[in-house]
């Protein structure tokens, strides 16, 4: 598989997985206006999905590669989505991890996003056209994600004592993670000279920059850097992984072929 391949694996899979979770909240959230802002989050994220996952597929089409589980035919988004195993998935272990309570779910969105953020913003300048503009949309979206992990961050972290404990409970179980977000590599090394992509461990120190002063305005402890859980980039994903993917594919894999 070519380095531009997996990076678009990399990155699409992280706003397929990221979507999945976000549409567990419809009828469940808190408050109605936070069940519609959830549905919209994990509608944006979905289609960032999509239109990097389709770029992927034309490149596998392209050079005769194909997901273990699809037929013969062209590689498209569904067949990335619907048809590959654990792991074939290349997002971080991070997007995977259950909802937890609302808090957690703010916590993933608040480290997720802000990552998105970044490198959307950098991904604008590639070298490759393609990629460039559906940065250039995503980054948009993504912008009004980090500012709604933030405001609820703020809220939770510097609200009640239980929402405290809460949030900052979310922030600790969830802050070893968020290393593999940055996690280095030759592939996307080589690309970033080349000015296609920026390797994620450029944008590290940004992406602290971003968080650490809401964690601190929510009255919030940043988390020591310690453990830190690495392999959904390699195919290697907690048991999570299956039972969503379980869920999400059941219904194309029941009716292989179908159109509405």
């Amino acid at each position: 598989m070519n380095e531009l391949t997996e990076f678009l694996l990399r990155t699409g899979d992280d706003a397929l997985v990221a979507a999945q979770r976000l549409g567990e909240w419809v009828a469940a959230a808190p408050e109605m206006e936070e069940d519609i802002a959830l549905a919209n989050i994990a509608l944006d994220q979905l289609g960032a999905a999509r239109l990097l996952l389709s770029y992927a597929g034309e490149l596998m089409t392209g050079s005769g590669q194909r997901p273990a589980g699809a037929v013969d035919g062209e590689v498209t988004e569904d067949t990335l989505a619907y048809l590959r195993d654990d792991r074939e998935f290349r997002n971080c272990l991070l997007v995977e991890l259950p909802n937890g309570d609302f808090a957690v779910t703010m916590a993933k969105l608040l480290f997720l996003s802000a990552y998105q953020r970044l490198l959307y913003d950098r991904l604008v300048a590639s070298t490759d056209g393609r990629l460039a503009s559906i940065a250039a949309k995503a980054r948009k979206e993504v912008a009004y994600h980090l500012d709604h992990a933030q405001l609820w961050t703020l809220r939770l972290g510097d609200g009640t004592a239980e929402s405290h404990r809460r949030m900052q409970a979310a922030v600790d179980q969830l802050w070893p993670y968020t290393h593999e977000l940055f996690q280095a590599d030759e592939p996307t090394r080589r690309l970033d000279e080349a000015g296609v992509v920026a390797a994620p461990d450029t944008l590290r120190e940004a992406w602290l920059g971003l968080v650490e002063p809401v964690l601190a305005q929510a009255t919030l402890d940043r988390p020591a850097d310690a453990w830190a859980p690495v392999g959904g980039r390699a195919g290697l994903h907690t048991e999570h992984l299956s039972y969503l993917l379980a869920e999400m594919q059941v219904l194309h894999r029941a009716h292989p072929g179908a159109r509405w």
